[in-house]
């Protein structure tokens, strides 16, 4: 299993799904326990539902998943949200705060994953993000994520449906943060936040710099918009991403629309 999959397009938006791969090697699953090897904190079906949404558009994908390591976190293992509970760049427990390891990985275990996992999709990302920005001046990372919207351990009462983040609104341009606020607003049935929980992982913050042509936004949505229960087995439910779909391909379209107008490098 190759650590990234990558979908080369000719738009100017490039999708990063950092959190939807299951592959986890033969000798680390060994060393999760029981509750470890449910893999519960999987983006599930994320590839699934922005499948088709814009044409030509690019993606990252991670094939492996956020407990070997996660691909949105700090390679050094800095904290996003100082003070506030959240998981690591190798994850000891899930986001109910129970442990998920029977042998938790050491040291020099990390630092291998970190170069066989972590380094080979930023490498892939950044390729990409260059590549895009050099041919239309500018390149726009939608980094698309999901979660349970009801996690006590992490956040207080039921996450709105779709969380933005931008770093309060340093890793883009205004207009970006704008175009996809109005289209969340605009979606009848749907709840929206921005900057609250969820700012932006290290991919965002770490991408979105507008002032070299490469622009950045999260987009965390609640699982219960298009699965089924937010519980195993993850059943995809067709019918409420169907209804969901329109207004995410209605948000890829704006940016794909309103990238010309942000101007190239500085």
């Amino acid at each position: 299993m190759t650590p990234v999959s990558v979908i080369r397009g000719s738009s100017p938006i490039v999708l990063g799904l950092p959190h939807t791969g299951t592959y986890v090697p033969d000798d680390i699953w060994a060393k999760l326990n029981e509750n470890g090897q449910k893999l519960s904190d999987t983006d599930w079906h994320i590839d699934r539902l922005y499948d088709g949404l814009l044409a030509d558009v690019t993606t990252v994908k991670a094939n492996f998943h956020r407990y070997v390591i996660d691909a949105n976190r700090d390679p050094e293992g800095k904290s996003l949200y100082p003070g506030q509970n959240t998981t690591t760049l190798v994850p000891l427990t899930d986001f109910d705060g129970v442990d998920i390891w029977q042998t938790p990985p050491s040291d020099a275990e990390i630092d291998a994953r970190r170069e066989e996992f972590h380094t080979p999709y930023h490498a892939a990302l950044l390729a990409e993000l260059t590549r895009v920005r050099d041919m239309h001046g500018v390149a726009i990372l939608y980094d698309c994520h999901s979660i349970r919207s009801h996690i006590p351990h992490l956040f207080d009462r039921t996450l709105p449906d779709f969380s933005i983040g931008t770093n309060l609104g340093a890793t883009c341009a205004a207009q970006i943060e704008a175009a996809t606020i109005a289209v969340c607003e605009d979606a009848k049935g749907y709840s929206t936040t921005v900057n609250a929980r969820f700012k932006g992982g290290w991919t965002t913050r770490n991408y979105g710099q507008p002032e070299t042509g490469i622009h950045a936004i999260q987009m965390e949505l609640a699982q219960s918009t298009y699965l089924t229960d937010e519980a195993a087995p993850w059943t995809y439910d067709t019918a409420k991403a169907d209804h969901l779909r329109p207004h995410l391909k209605q948000i890829l379209t704006a940016l794909a629309e309103l990238a010309p107008s942000l101007g190239g490098t500085q």
